[in-house]
């Protein structure tokens, strides 16, 4: 596979993740995702201002969640996430000082 097909496999499975997790299933809460996977969809946001800024483009992370989400991340909480339990909020700040905080 050449680089610039490569590239375009790569961006053709990140654009059907993100469907996934924004349209099919935005039941599965972020901070599940977190908790198991290490990662979640503010993550995604992160990592997809982080490549723009690798062209030159600047992102606050409301710009990138927006980008990401399709809508304001106030948006998106009131509409899908549900209030974290006290053992969720546990497991995350574990996952998260794993995952995000390091480095």
């Amino acid at each position: 596979m050449d680089d610039r097909t490569r590239i375009e496999v790569e961006a053709a499975a990140f654009r059907r993740l993100r469907q996934h997790l924004i349209e099919d299933r935005p039941d599965a809460q972020n901070i599940d995702l977190m908790n198991l996977a290490g990662f979640c969809r503010n993550c995604l946001s992160r990592w997809y201002a982080e490549a723009a800024a690798e062209h030159g483009i600047e992102m606050t992370k409301d710009e990138a969640r927006e980008a990401y989400y399709g809508m304001p991340m106030s948006e998106w909480k009131a509409r899908h996430q549900t209030e974290a339990t006290p053992e969720q909020q546990a497991a995350f700040e574990k996952s998260f000082a794993e995952n995000v905080g390091k480095g």
